[in-house]
């Protein structure tokens, strides 16, 4: 393996984390996560999150091709907890809240990996793309946002 010192990477790209994704920022938050209507119940430990909403076109009005939407859609990674299963955060043989507490809540903004959980999609009433759900674990879960979630973008490879 060659080490590249400061010299020789001169000519080499620079790789920036929000070089990839969509900009999500110049849509509303409503228009990121619309209302929807969830007519599923969590069981056990498991927790329900939408993720933000792919969009079909640009804020310059550039149509968005299916490929790069799935692409989008596949790599999302953050999302907004709509239930929370009755045994989430807690000690699974007691039901006894864990000394931490619960880590979110319902309409809390959360990140959790890529390849987890049970993705499915729903239709809202309106002319924009499926919202899609995640049925995950709540130990799936890494963390919360304290910021703006339109921010995050989803790495495309």
């Amino acid at each position: 393996m060659q080490v590249l010192d400061a010299e020789m990477a001169k000519g080499l790209p620079t790789v920036s984390p929000y070089a990839s994704g969509l900009d999500a920022t110049k849509f509303s938050m409503e228009e990121n996560f619309p209302e929807v209507k969830l007519d599923f119940e969590p069981f056990g430990t498991r927790v329900v999150v939408q993720l933000r909403r792919v969009i079909s076109k640009t804020s310059s009005g550039i149509f968005l091709g299916k490929e790069t939407k799935d692409t989008e859609a596949w790599n999302m990674q953050v999302g907004k907890v709509l239930a929370v299963g009755p045994l989430a955060f807690k000690n699974r043989r007691t039901g006894e809240e864990w000394p931490e507490k619960a880590w979110c809540k319902t309409g809390d903004y959360v990140r959790f990996q890529r390849h987890v959980g049970d993705r499915l999609s729903v239709k809202v009433d309106d002319d924009g793309e499926p919202i899609a759900l995640l049925i995950l674990n709540d130990a799936d879960l890494i963390g919360r946002y304290t910021g703006d979630p339109r921010e995050v973008r989803a790495y495309l490879l």
